[in-house]
């Protein structure tokens, strides 16, 4: 008999401190960088970000999340046989993220990993558990997106420094004889390195390079929407399925312009669309299953309904995920 993995529980936190767009501006102000809330709302629709405490990790972020989707999905941590963290700011160089929120949740000995395709990270890191479980290498799965990009950001800048936020997301993935994930479609293209990325490293106690977020936006953009397309009807076609099977659309949460055109492409109404990028920001890796949480929490996605989830992101990487929930 075939195996395949299913969602069994979803889980997510954001940090206590929440930053509107008139905060953030005030506080850009006292550096001499000028912003408003209109200019942010107009470009992005982000409303608010949660930034985290100095003394708080990716590694904390996602265990907060690992704990609600493990409560959702009624199963003890030591039930997990596998861990993997999508995420572009780990706690430190290593070990990962992974194995640091596996000892905070009392666990040991079952593999645990990081996955770096930035934004497109938790599309990458569902589909290496699906494929893990479909295998028989693991049997119940912990995937979590979670980022702390206040860290990584350049205050001088204004057009980057406004988009991004911090918290984390998680989903219990589980052994199931029925379909769960449909289909995946991953992609990347290094050509486009230079047009989202952090050129810095460490070399000998040293930063080498620039350490902050670099961003060309129109070119992104540009990019964006056409990947995201053209991954979507892939994973339908794969999985023998049309757009208007799809229940939800839950994107990458970057930017309310990039969400609305792939919408339009799909043929799909906005309010089939998951919209969270207004209250948390660009929050990377974590931002679908953050949304994803959000909306199952609010009641508005319900068991049996067919989700399309898509990310893009610096690498330049992109991909979607079709499954039932």
């Amino acid at each position: 008999m075939r195996r395949y993995s299913r969602i069994t529980g979803t889980g997510s936190y954001l940090p206590p401190r929440r930053l509107t767009n008139a905060d953030l501006a005030a506080e850009l102000a006292a550096k001499g960088v000028e912003t408003s809330d209109e200019w942010i709302v107009e470009r992005t629709g982000i409303r608010a970000r949660h930034f985290a405490a100095p003394d708080v990790t990716t590694s904390d972020l996602g265990a907060q999340a690992a704990r609600q989707a493990l409560e959702a999905a009624s199963i003890p941590a030591s039930d997990i046989d596998l861990i993997i963290v999508a995420t572009s700011t780990p706690d430190m160089v290593f070990p990962s993220a992974a194995c640091i929120l596996q000892n905070k949740l009392g666990i040991g000995g079952c593999a645990a990993f990081d996955v770096q395709a930035v934004c497109s990270g938790f599309v990458y890191a569902l589909t290496v558990a699906d494929s893990m479980i479909q295998t028989g290498a693991a049997n119940k799965a912990l995937v979590i997106g979670a980022e702390v990009f206040s860290r990584i950001l350049d205050f001088s800048d204004r057009t980057t420094c406004v988009l991004f936020g911090d918290g984390a997301g998680a989903v219990v993935l589980e052994a199931s004889d029925t379909p769960g994930i449909l289909a995946s479609d991953l992609h990347a293209d290094g050509k486009h390195v230079g047009i989202l990325c952090v050129p810095g490293t460490v070399s000998g106690g040293q930063v080498l390079g620039d350490p902050v977020l670099k961003m060309d936006g129109q070119a992104v953009f540009k990019l964006a929407v056409g990947v995201l397309e053209d991954a979507a009807r892939a994973t339908l076609a794969k999985a023998g399925k049309t757009e208007a099977d799809i229940d939800w659309l839950i994107p990458h949460q970057a930017n309310i312009r990039i969400m609305q055109s792939t919408a339009k492409k799909l043929k799909l109404p906005m309010d089939k669309v998951v919209v969270t990028v207004d209250q948390h920001g660009n929050t990377s890796a974590a931002s679908i299953p953050l949304a994803l949480d959000a909306w199952v929490r609010n009641g508005k996605i319900k068991k049996g309904d067919t989700l399309m989830l898509e990310g893009v992101g610096g690498g330049f990487t992109w991909g979607a995920v079709l499954l039932d929930f």
